[in-house]
């Protein structure tokens, strides 16, 4: 969930260079005056440790797929995020995930056959550069402390990214995944809003299993966390009417036409 695959850069990235105190000595970090990469992202991933704090926020489903990822909905369509305005600037108070709190920075493999992990930074970001002002990246041949700090919290981030692993194959080796589905009626009649494309725990089968299968799951701490999931999808209809307070609902599909 937190590595990037060789081929491919996650969500927000446009590229990645390692952090070199050779190449990279003077630079330094300015303030994020704007998040605009974030501004129109409707899904961002959630690490187990999370689930508390973003399900009073925003409601947490699992990406479709054999290989399910949980996320934050900020909005119920691609490029809507209500939490925000088109800057990524805050209109409400939330939860903003630590996936969005580490950018630009990301552990990754810069080499596929090895296992270690290096911090690297999204070069398109405008964030880091050779700035006069702003925040030093390494004292001398160093890391700065700001940038140690960073490294920690990319590393907490990493192992926080296995647990969730963890916590997912739990789900799915308990067959408690299935295809999420919300139809929402607008006020004033029309077609209905259908939502797909996501997954939720299916509590009937959550209900079906075994006593000593819960009790494991109570004692591990993951079925407290697979409420808050199924306690946030009641804000899915609340993100809806926020998108259409700020004109972001997607256009009504046309009634069918009778045969």
């Amino acid at each position: 969930m937190a590595s990037a695959p060789a081929n491919a850069l996650p969500l927000f990235y446009n590229e990645l260079q390692p952090l070199s105190s050779q190449v990279h000595a003077k630079w330094r970090a300015r303030t994020m005056e704007s998040a605009e990469f974030f501004g129109k992202a409707h899904a961002v991933p959630l690490t187990i440790e999370e689930f508390i704090p973003a399900q009073r926020s925003y409601p947490i489903v699992f990406s479709a797929g054999p290989d399910p990822v949980p996320l934050g909905l900020f909005g119920l369509n691609e490029g809507v995020n209500v939490f925000t305005d088109a800057l990524g600037t805050p209109t409400r108070d939330f939860y903003v995930p630590a996936y969005v709190r580490r950018y630009p920075f990301m552990l990754a493999r810069l080499r596929p056959e090895s296992e270690d992990l290096s911090l690297c930074f999204d070069g398109t970001s405008g964030i880091l550069g050779e700035f006069d002002e702003g925040v030093e990246l390494f004292d001398g041949a160093e890391p700065s402390e700001a940038t140690k700090n960073t490294l920690a919290f990319c590393e907490q981030f990493e192992q926080s990214g296995i647990r969730t692993n963890m916590f997912v194959q739990e789900l799915i080796q308990n067959k408690l995944l299935t295809d999420g589905e919300v139809t929402i009626e607008p006020d004033g009649g029309g077609q209905p809003f259908v939502y797909r494309g996501f997954q939720i725990v299916a509590e009937d089968r959550l209900k079906e299993l075994r006593g000593d299968v819960l009790r494991k799951m109570t004692q591990s701490g993951l079925l407290p966390l697979i409420y808050a999931h199924l306690f946030s999808l009641s804000l899915i209809r609340d993100v809806f009417a926020m998108q259409m307070q700020q004109g972001k609902a997607p256009e009504q599909p046309a009634p069918a036409v009778p045969a």
